[in-house]
């Protein structure tokens, strides 16, 4: 069987430290990648993978009563593949191995080469269409695993995120929590520019939701949220968390339009990984 990883509110902040150090020590290795996408999340994902929410075994990470993580905004690969390498799926040392040629650290998720990875992703939009498929095939099988995805808001302008929210909600899917990573900025400037989404928590509770907004860059409102929806009966939950793209590093933080897609200059790095602190 597999089990939740939990630890206490310290060990989850060396987490996030160690998971935003690997996301800005491999993009910037590789020359390339999404550092400041991936930054945003990390709070989330140090929660899902170390504050006794997923259960998963990496020894066995095709365990039918696994629970599910899928990133729809798969350019945030980084970030992901941060937090599998601390989960134990693949060595730390591999990290640096981000888009190099024949590596399985590939720009996007790839399900087929890597494991922990649960879909392959980065054309926007379907995530949220896969994990309604892994919820159902759960309920079909009468499994008590539960499927987290999470999408970008300037994904969710994307169509099919509210095709699948509405088919989520008329099916009553309770086995399935979406978050939004509210970072408030898409590739070419920010979102309420190009396609406001609010309210996008209405939004979802039209659709069939049970919603909650959060700050999620705070551990302990992230953790009581994904407490709270576990504990929804019903209907699937949306998560609207608010974040800061590139969070942690001030050089992504000031300039968030300009910096989608860059990875941090080598002559910078050693000033991002002193504002985000020591691995401990």
């Amino acid at each position: 069987m597999p089990e939740d990883h939990h630890e206490d509110i310290e060990g989850l902040k060396a987490r996030a430290r160690r998971i935003r150090r690997h996301i800005v020590a491999a993009t910037t290795a590789a020359g390339s990648g999404h550092p400041s996408s991936s930054l945003s999340l990390v709070e989330i994902v140090t929660v899902l993978f170390f504050g006794g929410v997923l259960r998963y075994d990496p020894d066995d990470p095709h365990d039918l009563d696994r629970d599910r993580f899928i990133l729809s905004k798969g350019h945030a690969a980084p970030g992901l593949y941060a937090v599998l390498a601390e989960a134990g799926y693949f060595p730390v040392e591999q990290l640096t191995d981000l888009r190099k040629l024949g590596s399985p650290l590939e720009g996007h998720p790839n399900m087929c080469r890597l494991p922990g990875v649960e879909a392959s992703t980065g054309s926007l939009g379907q995530g949220p269409s896969i994990a309604i498929g892994h919820a159902l095939a759960i309920r079909l099988d009468g499994r008590d695993a539960r499927v987290y995805v999470l999408v970008g808001d300037g994904e969710s302008e994307e169509g099919q995120v509210w095709e699948a929210a509405m088919y989520a909600g008329n099916h009553g899917l309770d086995n399935l929590t979406l978050i939004v990573d509210r970072n408030g900025y898409q590739q070419t400037d920010a979102v309420d520019k190009i396609q406001p989404l609010d309210p996008l928590d209405d939004k979802f509770r039209a659709f069939g939701f049970e919603t909650k907004v959060i700050d999620g860059h705070s551990l302990e409102e992230v953790s009581a949220a994904l407490d709270w929806a576990r504990g929804v009966t019903g209907k699937p939950q949306a998560i609207i968390a608010r974040t800061i793209k590139g969070k942690g590093v001030a050089l992504l933080e000031a300039k968030q339009g300009g910096w989608h897609g860059k990875p941090i200059p080598p002559d910078e790095e050693s000033k991002a990984l002193e504002e985000i602190g020591a691995a401990s």
